[in-house]
């Protein structure tokens, strides 16, 4: 079996190989620029696109306060409301528990006279039973 000889690496080859890496790493690099600036052209449409997210939100957010202030506003007028309606019937109870006072005050009144004038008949009868 034949050797052959090898070839020697010279300065000229070593040269052009480092050459052809520096012209590989260059293109690479140059591939990589355009896929950063297209990265940053689709991270831009996000952002515009989160922007727009945003916008909508803080107008749901102030569709949710005019609700919020709605909602409150009801309730307050019907609180207001409960609360007139429970101070006209304490009214009214008032007024019929007074009526209901006078009435039962009377009655007891004419009950008192009806058992005095009972009671007096009665021993109106028994003394003039007892007499006779």
């Amino acid at each position: 079996m034949a050797v052959m000889e090898r070839p020697r690496w010279t300065d000229e080859r070593i040269d052009e190989r480092f050459d052809r890496v520096d012209a590989d790493i260059g293109e690479l690099r140059a591939e990589m620029r355009d896929g950063f600036a297209r990265i940053d052209k689709r991270f831009d449409q996000i952002d515009r696109r989160f922007d727009q997210v945003e916008k909508r939100f803080d107008q749901i957010d102030k569709r949710f306060e005019r609700i919020d202030d709605r909602f409150h506003s009801m309730q307050s007028e019907t609180t207001a409301r409960f609360e007139s309606m429970q101070s006209e019937m304490n009214l009214r109870f008032e007024s019929m528990q007074a009526g209901m006072n006078l009435r039962f005050e009377s009655m007891q009144r004419n009950m008192t006279y009806w058992f005095i004038s009972l009671f007096s008949t009665l021993v109106a009868s028994l003394i003039a039973t007892s007499l006779t």
